[in-house]
């Protein structure tokens, strides 16, 4: 039996002071967002695209139209926006900026409040990060921003048979330092802007290249509350380079990188609002 007061669990229920700090949070991105150029769009919660951005399927709630042809519920805003402002809207703005503040939602019933971030055309990740940090310290929350590299556990894969992608998403320290090489394990232990000088000097080229795109965002950014995690692997389909995380303790603020739509690159971030919620309610 469902009593009244219930609701589904993973959804979300705001009142009172709760409410009013989500709108808070939301407040404040928009207004520093149009402040920096950026428009507001909001996107159906309906689409038949959400295949395109999520990693794992089963995670879509899945729906069909009047047609019968297959729908899903948003899982993911990033690629719908891209789309939509590409094909639908195309000739009829120039606009490159773009902000929606919207919930996805996710088998069988999590939802989760975002304020999204599209550069579109743009291949500068600080151009985006820096903004997030403008939000966070606006909002006087002080994350810790976490900056990896897609294609670095990429490379190694390439470069080590005994080496799988599953290895980086489960974080196999172990294995990583059974194959004694001196600067993949450096590498393993990387985490401070100070350090990657030591390893980009014993790392073959191709891994070289791509510690210099983390070393000139740190610098870009000039962020002090920074750290770098190489062999992290990012769980979303479309980044495919730089990327990066603000986290509090095992909580995720925000998320974003450096991605491609069919020819297009651009770059983006999330931030996740119920996480911040919490935080600024506590």
């Amino acid at each position: 039996m469902i009593l009244e007061h219930e609701i589904p669990q993973g959804t979300k229920l705001y009142f009172g002071e709760s409410a009013k700090v989500k709108r808070r949070i939301e407040n404040v991105a928009s207004e520093i967002l149009d402040a920096n150029g950026y428009e507001e769009i909001v996107t159906p919660i309906f689409s038949y695209h959400q295949h395109l951005s999520i990693a794992d399927q089963r995670e879509l709630i899945r729906v069909n139209d009047a047609k019968n042809n297959a729908l899903s519920l948003r899982a993911d805003s990033t690629i719908d926006v891209v789309r939509i402002i590409e094909k639908r809207l195309g000739k009829n703005t120039t606009q490159k900026k773009w902000f929606y503040i919207q919930p996805v939602v996710t088998y069988p019933t999590t939802e989760q409040y975002q304020v999204g971030v599209e550069y579109m055309g743009e291949a500068k990740l600080s151009s985006v990060a820096s903004l997030a940090l403008d939000i966070f310290e606006k909002l006087e929350v002080q994350p810790l921003m976490q900056i990896s590299n897609i294609k670095i556990p990429e490379l190694l894969v390439e470069m080590f048979e005994s080496l799988s992608i599953d290895d980086f998403r489960h974080i196999n320290i172990d294995k990583f330092i059974s194959l004694e090489v001196e600067w993949l394990t450096k590498l393993v232990y990387l985490q401070y802007i100070e350090q990657i000088d030591e390893v980009m000097a014993l790392a073959p080229e191709a891994i070289k290249n791509e510690l210099q795109k983390m070393k000139d965002l740190c610098s870009e950014m000039e962020c002090k509350n920074t750290v770098l995690a190489p062999m992290y692997y990012a769980k979303m389909l479309y980044y495919d380079e730089l990327f990066f995380r603000c986290i509090a303790g095992n909580e995720v603020y925000a998320r974003g990188g450096r991605y491609k739509n069919a020819d297009l690159t651009s770059v983006g971030f999330a931030i996740y609002t119920d996480a911040l919620c919490e935080e600024l309610t506590k």
